[in-house]
């Protein structure tokens, strides 16, 4: 879940930057360019003022006068432009130069610089120009006109270059950039801080309802930290997992006590049985399916206290020589397997893994017991033992008829046998009972196909021990 809300964060945070940085970096480049344009304004203005002395209005007729004031005029272009690098000049309005810096300049026939002469000629100052932007390599051009006696009689022009604007609005940009990037760090780190503060909760309640499937019943959410409505979820779902554990363990304890209580009769039952066996003659065919659907009902009984007792024990896990111990069942089982012509074979190297050794034992009885009585006379029973990652597995294959895709899905549940197997002597309890041992522990056990025919079923044990 936190790789999901996490990009969604970050994307939305980005978003908000971008939509505050773009306006802010439109501003700033704005704003070092209208501060060069009020500095040319002013300094075109400057110019314009000492123009209108060296004009003069004779009769009827303007006339140009060439003294010590146009001179001086020229030599305040000349030295602006060797200062500042921007070109200047006043021209007439036919476009004859007053004075003009560097020597040589003229008035282009077309151009920014001719726009801005002509829109002076009508006594208007030149508008804004268009917006330089740092990878443009653009002029700035502003005229003002000369104005003696309501006229204009002549137009100055500057033509500044933007190169020291740009860099300095790149720099601008750069400090925003900087800003941003330095705003987005922060973001995320909070981001971090909120999605862990929100999903720490979410993270312990998966972690919990996962120990409970794996049987692990006792296993509880602490409701501290967190949003208050995962708080309450927390303490909801500790007070669902207190019924469910009350429940089954009303469950388990009126399996118990209905079995063990049972338990009594029956045996009363059956030597009842026995005893009427005396008094009617021998062979009797009544008799003997009585007897033997009573030890049948016996056997039930017997399964359905050890599945309680199995569901209601804690496992005691310590380290085990996994290995070892499947070798010691695999050598007791043997005589079973020579007695019916079944070749039981073993490959368990020295492998370790964390087991109660008595419930895995009990286990592993099941599911080779279960294993010999469906594989035929000259067939093979396997089992062998592996590491797999953070299992150790133990794996039992046999060349029985097997089951279908639909049969693997029940096989475990209690008292479930397939269709082609009611006559198959069992209760139909051991592997529901091997499944309850083993969970107990934190371990599994699976079934699939053994190719071309047959079952394999894979017992694991965790190799690392996990404590609660």
């Amino acid at each position: 879940m936190r790789a999901r809300l996490l990009p969604l964060l970050i994307v939305l945070m980005a978003g908000v930057l971008l939509a505050l940085g773009f306006p802010l970096a439109v501003s700033v480049a704005a704003a070092q360019q209208q501060k060069v344009v009020v500095d040319r304004i002013d300094d075109t203005a400057r110019f314009a003022a000492l123009a209108q002395f060296v004009t003069k209005r004779s009769t009827g007729s303007r006339v140009r006068v060439t003294d010590e004031r146009q001179q001086t005029l020229q030599n305040e272009l000349t030295r602006y432009y060797e200062v500042y690098g921007i070109r200047a000049g006043v021209f007439y309005r036919n476009s004859d130069p007053m004075g003009r810096a560097p020597d040589g300049w003229q008035l282009p026939h077309d151009g920014a610089v001719r726009e801005a002469f002509d829109e002076a000629l009508f006594s208007r100052g030149s508008h804004d120009p268009r917006q330089v932007w740092p990878w443009q390599r653009g002029r700035l051009v502003v005229a003002s006109p000369v104005i003696s006696d309501g006229d204009v009689v002549a137009v100055v022009v500057t033509d500044s270059p933007t190169g020291k604007m740009r860099s300095k609005t790149l720099q601008g940009w750069l400090f925003i950039a900087a800003g941003e990037a330095a705003a987005m760090l922060l973001a995320v780190g909070a981001a971090l801080r909120l999605t862990g503060w929100v999903l720490r909760p979410v993270r312990v309640l998966d972690a919990t309802t996962h120990d409970i499937a794996t049987g692990r019943l006792k296993s509880r959410v602490a409701s501290a930290g967190g949003p208050p409505e995962l708080q309450r979820l927390a303490r909801s779902f500790n007070e669902m997992a207190d019924n469910v554990e009350d429940v089954l363990e009303q469950q388990r304890a009126f399996v118990a006590d209905a079995s063990h209580q049972l338990r009594n009769p029956l045996a009363a039952l059956l030597l009842r049985i026995e005893l009427l066996a005396f008094e009617l003659p021998e062979g009797n065919e009544e008799i003997a399916s009585v007897r033997t659907e009573g030890k049948r009902l016996a056997s039930v009984l017997d399964d359905l206290l050890d599945l309680a007792l199995a569901e209601h024990t804690e496992a005691d896990l310590r380290l085990t020589d996994i290995g070892e111990l499947v070798t010691e069942r695999v050598g007791a089982w043997r005589p079973v397997a020579d007695e019916k012509g079944v070749t039981l074979t073993e490959d368990c190297p020295a492998v370790t893994g964390w087991a109660d050794s008595v419930t895995l034992s009990s286990a592993l009885d099941a599911v080779i017991d279960n294993a010999l009585k469906f594989t035929p006379s000259g067939e093979e029973v396997k089992v062998c033992v592996a590491r797999n990652g953070e299992s150790t597995e133990i794996v039992v294959a046999d060349r029985g008829p097997g089951l279908r895709e639909d049969e693997l899905a029940r096989i475990g549940d209690r008292f479930w046998r397939s269709a082609g197997h009611q006559n198959v002597k069992g209760s139909g309890l051991g592997l529901s009972i091997s499944r309850a041992l083993l969970a107990a522990g934190g371990g599994s056990i699976t079934y699939a196909p053994h190719e071309p025919h047959g079952l394999r079923v894979t017992v694991a044990v965790p190799r690392t021990h996990r404590e609660g």
